[in-house]
């Protein structure tokens, strides 16, 4: 099996500060800054860059337009993904709109106290992929990694890219993925492989995403557990570029078009805000929001990192 170098893709990703100008609270604050603005609909509350650009679902829109218009009040549930070396904060979050739960992705870099980009991503309530009051929260991502366990930036851009190529070829186990023995994996909110998985592999059907979460299906534990064995199938025209590297709590947060596997609708794509538990060489948790999106959507920030090889 030939290595993707590491160092290639944090070369291809490129963009970290040089010098940090804003530490782990003050990000967080600024995400908290955003959040509450969004609900008010008023931009004018946070710190922007007179360039600043603004990005929904892979769309450019003007600040203020888009889920500024109806994202109504801040759910109970927000991990924030915290990347000083870069000067980023990203966080995944519920949001109340037009009385329904909205899973809401978003992306905030800072630059000399001004927000300069804004990435977001929706799944509103009622769409395909939102799985309505069903969040299932547990500790994980917010879990201090143990002493002497956490990895660098490197290590964990690593460990964490095997997941997509696993996805690429159709197997975690063909290709060795670093999974913990009690790895788990929540899908808007869904368990889809681990302990308390609720779909698994029903009739010996392979996941559809890495488990997709777009219909009931019977439950089988038994193909569901075990992450790294769980049947998938095959993603060859995968992209994956990283939104945030947060070295303190050992997660890596990828953006991924999953490709036109002729799952999600004729010429639809699952797109997907990604994030990865890293520690000790291992993914212990792999945590998603996702939407159905069309097959050439594009991130439009950043750069493509290399595919399966």
């Amino acid at each position: 099996m030939k290595r993707i170098p590491v160092l290639g893709l944090l070369i291809l990703w490129a963009g970290a500060a040089s010098a940090a100008d804003c530490d782990r609270a003050c990000l967080k604050n600024t995400m908290t800054t955003y959040l509450n603005a969004l609900v008010a609909h008023d931009p004018s509350q946070v710190p922007m860059a007179s360039n600043v650009r603004f990005t929904e679902d892979s769309k450019d829109l003007k600040v203020g337009e888009g889920f500024w218009k109806t994202a109504a009040k801040l759910g109970d549930y927000r991990q924030d993904f915290i990347d000083v070396k870069d000067q980023v904060v990203a966080s995944h979050v519920t949001v109340e709109e037009n009385g329904k739960r909205a899973l809401y992705s978003v992306r905030l870099k800072v630059a000399k106290g001004k927000i300069t980009e804004i990435e977001t991503l929706v799944t509103h309530g009622g769409e395909r992929m939102n799985t309505g009051a069903n969040l299932v929260v547990r500790p994980g991502m917010d879990v201090e990694p143990p002493a002497g366990q956490k990895n660098k930036r490197e290590g964990l851009l690593r460990a964490a890219d095997y997941y997509p190529r696993g996805l690429t070829v159709g197997s975690f186990d063909k290709i060795d993925a670093p999974f913990a023995k009690d790895a788990f994996r929540i899908e808007n909110g869904l368990v889809m492989a681990g302990e308390g998985c609720g779909r698994g592999t029903p009739s010996g059907r392979p996941a559809g995403g890495a488990g997709t979460v777009t219909a009931a299906a019977p439950q089988d534990v038994a193909g569901c557990l075990n992450i790294k064995t769980q049947r998938i199938i095959q993603h060859p025209d995968l992209t994956k570029s990283v939104m945030a590297i947060d070295e303190e709590q050992g997660i890596v947060l990828l953006w991924m078009n999953f490709g036109d596997t002729h799952t999600y609708g004729e010429g639809n794509a699952l797109i997907a805000s990604e994030a990865f538990k890293v520690f000790g060489g291992q993914i212990h948790v792999v945590q998603a929001f996702l939407k159905v999106l069309p097959k050439d959507t594009k991130r439009g920030w950043g750069k493509t990192l290399p595919g399966a090889e």
